[in-house]
């Protein structure tokens, strides 16, 4: 076990970052067409695909799912993916006939990282269709945290964000898994101290092994959150993508993906802001039956995805390292 999203049957993950523009894109890309549904809970949303997702609709199964800094710009890291898997023969065929190309089916979201000091003077060509390209290209079952893909440029309250995953297998086999780029509104930390919201759901010291005694907060005491921070209105959203091999209809998926916005409740204080774009999307690679009854076994699946998606958040600041320069603090400079 990794403790990764790719621990999942059927996932790879593949990323690319620009330091000089302080921003990347992360692609979960499943090696068999796999079923995708999404939550959008945050106040200032930036999607692509995601009305497609919708059980009713024609759409049943995604080829990547797309997580990317640079706000608006960022969407475009979809186009480099879309043009990358189509160029290797995936995607859905509504018409079958030599000289039309499949259509990949790409739902992706944004961050807001614009405003971090990076150079952003890229005019007519910003960076985000290449790196969806890169990303694409380096999908594996190894990735960095951190400071790394869509966490390049992301901050967590007032400390630096970054790249979280985790994961958990269950007794009778099946595998959960997150991954998440943190760029919340909230804090992570309980106040007054170093101790990560998400410190009752760690396994095996996985982002320090604080123990839980300063959980405590007053009622509008948010630790350090964005909200006393220049342009806090502007500069938020978490991400983020969570799975399984269960097999799923999707309006299961959609279930799980409902579910497992509680990990973001129980490692961001305040979430769902206003000034958030919380989205999250769940996968199923399809490798084990849903044993019955199904209802019961979709629960635990939802409650495992909050606790791993919690557990990703608090992994993905505890391994984000500063900025050179100094701007903002990592956790590990507290």
């Amino acid at each position: 076990m990794r403790n990764l999203i790719t621990d999942v049957p059927g996932l790879l993950v593949g990323q690319a970052d620009d330091a000089r523009v302080r921003t990347g894109v992360t692609v979960i890309v499943p090696t068999e067409r796999a079923v995708c549904a999404a939550d959008v809970r945050g106040g200032a949303p930036g999607t692509r695909e995601t009305d497609a997702l919708a059980a009713e609709n024609l759409v049943d199964a995604v080829d990547a799912v797309v997580l990317s800094g640079g706000s608006v710009y960022g969407l475009g890291a979809a186009d480099g993916v879309t043009a990358w898997l189509g160029a290797q023969g995936r995607g859905y065929g509504m018409v079958s006939r030599p000289g039309v190309p499949l259509s990949p089916v790409i739902p992706a979201a944004i961050l807001y990282d614009l405003a971090n000091g990076g150079d952003k003077a890229w005019g007519l060509e910003p960076p985000y269709r290449a790196l969806g390209v890169a990303a694409a290209q380096a999908a594996s079952d190894h990735f960095a945290l951190g400071n790394a893909g869509a966490g390049t440029g992301a901050m967590a309250g007032t400390l630096k964000g970054g790249l979280g995953s985790a994961s958990v297998v269950t007794d009778d086999g099946f595998t959960v898994g997150a991954i998440v780029a943190v760029n919340a509104f909230g804090s992570v930390l309980a106040p007054g101290g170093r101790t990560f919201w998400a410190t009752p759901y760690e396994l095996d010291a996985e982002f320090g092994g604080l123990p839980p005694d300063g959980l405590r907060a007053a009622p509008d005491d948010w630790g350090p959150a964005k909200a006393a921070a220049a342009a806090a209105e502007r500069v938020n959203t978490t991400i983020a993508c969570v799975a399984t091999d269960a097999i799923l209809t999707p309006a299961q998926a959609r279930r799980l993906a409902i579910m497992a916005q509680d990990g973001l409740a129980r490692a961001i204080r305040p979430v769902h802001a206003q000034s958030d774009g919380d989205v999250v999307f769940a996968l199923a690679t399809g490798r084990r039956p849903l044993a019955e009854p199904a209802g019961l076994n979709l629960t635990r699946l939802g409650a495992l995805a909050a606790d791993c998606l919690a557990r990703a958040v608090a992994r993905g600041v505890f391994e984000a390292t500063a900025w050179p320069g100094g701007e903002a603090k990592a956790w590990r400079d507290l």
